[in-house]
């Protein structure tokens, strides 16, 4: 049992044991603190939650780096968790000591990061800062986890707000824009509903291109490609066991490996999608060099316009919606200023996303969709990556409009007297 003593300063110290059988203490200004706390303290003991009053000294810094050492994830996991430490959670909370985190503490960091950085971001870093102090938590460091109950900034969409493009946008918008080395890999993600990683991770033995009419013409899903610290590994295995897929091809996607493998002669080993140099490409050089720029080509980002010999006026918008605009002496000058001035935009994946919406509008079943998306849950692929198609209008209406049977009518228009007949033997 614990016991409360006077001290010669006047002061009242509870006294109690811990789980180990250790002598501790702690002192208080009057007597009823003391009570109260040395109560709360041995209810704890024997309820097996109790938390070491010294142990939450640790600073967070020196916690979090044995925590991010003792994790086994995947490079990237393990990667982007480094990074948000680095760079937002050490700089504020590497030299606090863990107990001294507060509910409050947290949700004033979280609503300052939500003014300069995306829903997105900040979620993800106090994501990362709750499960260290909920480590901190099971290993009796602090009593309770102070992310618990704070409010993150609400998600909204990404600047820009454009659907996914439709096949036909595809097809004959933003294809024709794209660098013909690059065409491939975007018909690859727009016609197979490929990930970025799957469409470097594939090698010609995993395409299968027959010389026929090519319906039956498929890619295979086996490994993927993933970039750590900006450089490029294989990985023997897609994300998932569902990823590991084989995925039918369209007609203008087979066009374009036909046209690609007759440019490369590759051997069955090699990599479908590299640069021109034949290595594996970097997300952040194509999204840079070839994704946005023909984004702009397309008139999909900002616009670029011939003002008058050797004068292109190129005009965007930025984060805030105001919109610039500058001129330049060549069009390639003026569409690369776009791709980087311009905000939001359509990103790679939106390409996966627009095969979803394609198929899901198109009548095939969920389920098919999600196998050849590769999704473990099928509410992944209503949720996430279906959208509402621009043309629904059109969908709902032929949903209320019967369908015409020639059968049932002569060659005025009437209802022939066969199926009339037909139609009282029924009834």
């Amino acid at each position: 049992m614990g016991h409360i003593v006077k001290t010669p300063a006047g002061t009242f110290r509870a006294n109690w044991r811990d789980p180990s059988g250790r002598q501790r203490a702690k002192t208080f200004r009057t007597r009823k603190e003391a009570a109260a706390y040395l109560a709360a303290t041995e209810t704890t003991v024997s309820q097996g939650t109790y938390v070491d009053p010294s142990a939450g000294k640790v600073r967070f810094g020196t916690y979090a780096e044995r925590w991010l050492s003792s994790r086994s994830v995947e490079a990237t996991t393990l990667a982007g968790w480094t990074s948000r430490l680095r760079a937002r959670l050490l700089p504020q909370w590497g030299a606090w000591p863990i107990a001294r985190i507060d509910h409050l503490a947290v949700q004033e960091w979280v609503t300052r990061m939500g003014r300069e950085l995306s829903p997105a971001t900040v979620a993800s870093c106090h994501s990362l800062l709750s499960s260290i102090l909920a480590s901190a938590v099971r290993g009796r460091l602090i009593a309770v986890n102070p992310c618990e109950g704070v409010r993150l900034p609400a998600q909204r969409k990404r600047a820009g707000g454009q659907l996914p493009l439709t096949l036909d946008q595809v097809e004959e918008l933003l294809l024709p824009n794209v660098p013909a080395w690059h065409r491939p890999v975007v018909a690859a993600a727009a016609g197979a509903g490929l990930r970025w990683g799957e469409c470097l991770g594939l090698r010609w033995a995993d395409v299968d291109l027959p010389d026929d009419d090519g319906q039956d013409a498929t890619l295979t899903v086996r490994r993927v490609v993933i970039e750590v610290n900006g450089h490029a590994a294989d990985k023997p295995y897609p994300k998932t066991a569902q990823s590991r897929r084989i995925v039918p091809v369209p007609p203008f996607l087979r066009a374009e490996l036909v046209r690609h493998r007759a440019l490369t002669d590759p051997g069955e080993a090699d990599r479908v999608f590299t640069n021109q140099a034949g290595d594996p490409m970097l997300r952040s050089n194509f999204r840079r060099q070839v994704w946005r720029p023909s984004l702009v080509r397309a008139g999909l980002l900002g616009e670029v316009a011939e003002t008058g010999p050797h004068r292109f006026q190129a005009t965007w918008r930025d984060r805030e919606g105001v919109e610039w605009s500058a001129e330049f002496t060549t069009h390639r000058d003026a569409v690369a200023h776009v791709a980087v001035k311009a905000a939001g935009g359509l990103r790679f994946h939106d390409l996966r996303h627009g095969y979803a919406t394609y198929l899901i509008s198109s009548g095939v079943p969920v389920n098919v969709v999600q196998a050849v998306m590769g999704h473990e849950q099928a509410s992944t692929t209503l949720n996430r990556y279906t959208h509402t198609p621009a043309d629904f209008h059109r969908l709902i209406r032929g949903a209320f409009t019967p369908p015409a049977d020639d059968s049932l009518t002569n060659d005025d228009g009437r209802r022939s007297k066969e199926a009339d007949t037909e139609g009282q033997e029924t009834l």
